[in-house]
């Protein structure tokens, strides 16, 4: 395999990550209206804020431009930001019910 077949196998990854990280970004200002709520953990809160300050940072786990770890971290972030979201809107629900 030649020089080229791998360059373009770079390029290909560099755009599916890119791809994966503006749907993420789009789920980050969606995720707005969570972290205004009061039913939500402050714990959960605080780890979606460290997930973003994480993104953000020039430290890595590994070097950039690789984006993996920096993705992976914030989507873990936002999913435990939504279980916490889902699991306080049952608790209101079963409060009322």
């Amino acid at each position: 395999m030649d020089s080229s077949f791998w360059i373009v196998m770079a390029v290909v990854l560099a755009l599916v990550v890119a791809g994966y990280a503006a749907v993420l970004l789009v789920r980050v200002f969606r995720a707005r209206r969570l972290l205004l709520d009061a039913g939500v953990p402050l714990q959960s809160k605080a780890l979606f804020w460290a997930a973003v300050v994480y993104t953000v940072s020039p430290v890595d786990l590994i070097p950039d431009p690789v984006y993996l770890d920096d993705v992976g971290v914030l989507l873990l972030a936002l999913r435990a930001l939504h279980s916490a979201a889902a699991r306080s809107a049952a608790d209101r629900e079963e409060l009322k019910g």
